[in-house]
């Protein structure tokens, strides 16, 4: 009998490279973080679901905000970045992730009550690294971003806490939160001193904004990768440059139509990124939060590209080669998904 392609997904091992660290927090994770913290988050189930229900871009941040006043101490880190890991490796066949970490709002120097030292916070990561290639086989590494919301006393910080108190895992530098209201060039000086320091740049640009952003990503962020980049298909000529620069997108289907930044999934510009030559990196960005998971992700991107199994299978294969992965562990991960892909 022959398998669907949901079940040549399901099985297909994979890398991940737009994932955000609290925001993958099941509802089972989120439910203990919020027995051991009570308030604001609910614990019921089915109210979680309702509590995850979007109105548009502005009230995700208000969710995710929410989410994250839950994770306050370094056990609470250990022990979300731990079964984060337990559920990527065997239930998404991950093999290796570059999770999106926001340590400012954790560390919280603005608010003593709900920070922790950055020292501690950078333990608890690395502790639960090292446990997760242990157990699960899965390879963490981390990407440190600016909440583009907290303005630049934010990025102050945060640029401090990769340059002055990195956990080994540490890749690169990014950006996130609200783009409206939000513009990058500002942000020039701390990803000059990131990338100064050996971190690669992967900023979010052109998801509620249009191409002009990803043009300063690229052009004042030097961004190596962007995230979202949805209003890219808006321009040609950005679509020219992205594909003979190669710089990937870090494509999220689902995201996109929760926060409201794509009306629907057929209006969705993947296939014109496609068609543009443009590299194409699935992600999952906050999953449960968006009702999704990476193997919903690849099927929904496979059903819009029109792919087979071949094709899915490079969908797999351009994530790790657009990763910042060590040489032996992307070459052993490709490996995986060829053999698999074989047979």
């Amino acid at each position: 009998m022959s398998r669907s392609i949901g079940d040549f997904i399901r099985g297909l091992p994979k890398a991940e490279l737009h994932v955000h660290h609290v925001g993958s927090a099941s509802p089972r994770i989120v439910q203990e973080l919020a027995e051991r913290h009570p308030g604001t988050v609910p614990t019921d189930p089915d109210e979680l679901r309702r509590f995850y229900e979007f109105r548009d871009f502005a009230h995700f941040i208000e969710v995710y905000l929410s989410v994250v006043a839950l994770v306050r101490t370094p056990e609470d880190i250990r022990y979300l970045t731990y079964e984060i890991a337990r559920e990527m490796a065997t239930e998404q066949q991950l093999r290796y992730a570059e999770l999106t970490c926001t340590p400012y709002t954790s560390v919280r120097p603005d608010d003593d009550t709900l920070g922790m030292p950055i020292e501690a916070y950078s333990e608890a990561l690395e502790d639960a690294r090292v446990a997760a290639e242990r157990d699960f086989g899965l390879v963490l590494r981390w990407i440190y971003d600016i909440p583009g919301e907290s303005g630049l006393p934010a990025a102050e910080a945060t640029l401090d806490y990769a340059l002055r108190h990195a956990p080994e895992g540490l890749v690169a530098f990014g950006l996130g939160g609200p783009e409206i209201g939000v513009p990058r060039p500002q942000f020039q000086p701390y990803f000059d001193a990131a990338r100064a320091a050996g971190l690669r740049s992967v900023p979010h640009a052109g998801e509620t904004t249009g191409p002009e952003t990803i043009w300063d990503a690229l052009r004042l962020l030097g961004a190596e990768r962007i995230g979202h980049g949805t209003s890219a298909a808006q321009d040609p000529e950005l679509l020219a440059h992205l594909a003979a620069t190669g710089v990937p997108l870090e494509v999220c289907p689902s995201s996109n139509i929760a926060t409201r930044a794509v009306a629907t999934l057929e209006e969705h510009p993947i296939r014109a990124f496609r068609d543009a030559g443009v590299t194409i990196s699935i992600g999952s960005d906050d999953p449960p939060m968006f009702g999704t998971t990476l193997n919903r992700e690849y099927a929904i991107a496979a059903d819009l590209l029109g792919l087979d199994e071949d094709g899915v299978a490079d969908l797999a294969r351009a994530s790790v080669r657009s990763s910042f992965a060590p040489d032996d562990v992307r070459t052993r991960v490709l490996g995986e998904i060829d053999a698999y892909a074989a047979g």
